[in-house]
């Protein structure tokens, strides 16, 4: 059976197209899977009931199926979806007044390996599929719904339209969950199409972003296929601290990365882009760093966002103390760049940036070089 999460809109009409339908039954099918949440082809009264019938035949909308549920005190909320084989992966979703932020995995497990990352450290297994990562907003949406999450955001908008976008928890996606997302291009484009279809969840590009550990040709694809707002993973001012921590710098250094960042902005929806720093205690936190990293990104439009590092059983690593943090902050606020400390959530649940592992069986044999079994799961 075909999944019809796994097409985007273009898709959608070749799809009908071969079952002898016209173009404007894959707009339907699209409001009535992503905009109404339905899976049975039965309650999409405006499809002919012939067509209905051939769907029902040869088709299926299948989202992923969640293993667990986990809410933190602090509200946000993490869910354990199957990705099969004994593999899951894990979403996050977090409220705040006036928007609601998925945090979406791309791959099970990661190949890149950074060595302050839970997800990096429990190997990779494989890419997910469009319908596993477009599912993973779907199943957001209906399931914040059904509990009324919809109330933390306001009904401010104007228009019915208006008022139906914003009441939806779902406001805004973050490509930062497991996985390297540019490493599974093609099916990440083909997510974001759905995420931008005005038939299907109609986010703006601003309020999409895909984060990268710095894949610079695939960075260079995404500038091409489809620009939404950027994040870049850097976490160190030169390559030699860089080639530690994040290990796909020794491949693209950071002179090629920030090369690919001024290639991407003037397409991007946002004129600047987001530069990740997780904050780790005497590695990369001291002020004389900070004023390296200054003079790395001044001749790029950016902001800054510094990480507290959230710790994981077996990291090595500590978080910085905040007055070091503060510190670091100043001199890049002193430069004249825009800079945020990102507020720690999520982190009694692990569900806090760094710390998303889930399940994975891993194909590089990497765990075993960090002593873990070969499934590990975070909780």
């Amino acid at each position: 059976m075909i999944n019809l999460l796994d097409f985007n809109k273009t898709e959608l009409v070749r799809f009908c197209g071969e079952m002898g339908e016209k173009p404007f039954r894959a707009q339907q099918l699209l409001r009535w899977i992503h905009q109404f949440g339905k899976t049975e082809f039965t309650e999409m009264s405006d499809l002919a009931k012939v067509f209905r019938q051939k769907l029902t035949e040869c088709a299926v909308v299948q989202p992923p199926e969640i293993v667990s549920d986990y809410t933190a005190e602090d509200g946000t909320r993490k869910w354990l979806i199957s990705a099969g084989s004994g593999n899951a992966v894990e979403m996050v979703f977090i409220p705040e007044p006036g928007r609601g932020t998925l945090c979406v995995s791309s791959q099970v497990g990661c190949a890149l390996a950074c060595s302050f990352c839970s997800t990096g450290r429990q190997g990779f297994n494989r890419n997910l599929s469009v319908a596993e990562i477009i599912g993973q907003v779907w199943l957001a949406n209906r399931l914040l719904e059904a509990d009324n999450q919809d109330r933390l955001l306001p009904d401010t908008a104007q228009t019915q339209a208006g008022k139906q976008e914003a009441r939806r928890p779902v406001t805004n996606v973050v490509m930062m969950g497991m996985g390297e997302p540019l490493a599974n291009f093609e099916h990440l484009v083909m997510a974001l199409d759905l995420m931008l279809s005005d038939d299907a969840y109609g986010l703006s590009r601003r309020r999409v972003t895909v984060s990268t550990s710095g894949l610079v040709p695939a960075l260079d694809r995404l500038r091409e296929r489809c620009p939404v707002a950027l994040a870049v993973s850097l976490h160190a001012p030169n390559d030699a601290l860089r080639d530690v921590l994040v290990p796909i710098n020794k491949k693209y250094p950071i002179r090629e990365l920030l090369a690919a960042c001024e290639r991407y902005l003037p397409a991007a929806p946002r004129d600047f882009i987001t530069f990740e720093y997780v904050m780790l205690k005497s590695v990369n936190d001291s002020v004389v760093l900070a004023q390296e990293l200054v003079q790395v990104v001044k001749n790029v439009p950016c902001k800054l966002n510094l990480i507290p590092f959230n710790g994981f059983p077996g990291s090595g690593y500590e978080r910085s103390d905040t007055q070091a943090i503060h510190n670091f902050r100043d001199v890049l606020m002193q430069a004249g760049i825009v800079t945020t400390i990102r507020r720690t959530r999520g982190d009694d649940i692990a569900a806090a940036c760094g710390q998303l592992a889930g399940q994975v069986r891993d194909k590089t044999r990497r765990t075993s070089a960090y002593g873990t079994n070969q499934t590990a799961m975070v909780k």
